[in-house]
């Protein structure tokens, strides 16, 4: 059991850095703030709870686990929250969306 646990941890990890470097790549390739800000705070999100997830599971039933959960818990609420806010930011100071080129 207690191999299976550390395997389930390790995959939840694993899949979260997966999401954190498939955010990176969309910062960087996506050609305007809003889609890049799209690609942040879903990959942010969901690699950083399964990352979280992931070392709860492998720290075992603790009080530090119940702690990481409640770190899960926060980032879950906060990020999609404060990617909204800034996106709108950027809505309100009539910052450009990028469009595709009708010469084709």
């Amino acid at each position: 059991m207690d191999t299976a646990v550390s395997y389930a941890a390790g995959i939840l990890i694993i899949l979260g850095m997966i999401l954190f470097l498939l955010g990176a790549i969309g910062i960087l390739r996506f050609p305007d703030f809003f889609t890049r800000m799209h690609a942040a705070g879903k990959c942010d999100t969901l690699g950083a709870l399964l990352v979280v997830t992931g070392i709860a599971l492998y720290n075992g039933f603790a009080i530090g686990s119940l702690k990481i959960i409640f770190i899960a818990v926060f980032i879950f609420l906060t990020s999609p929250t404060a990617t909204h806010s800034i996106a709108r930011a950027a809505m309100k100071n009539n910052l450009p969306v990028w469009t595709r080129d009708k010469k084709r």
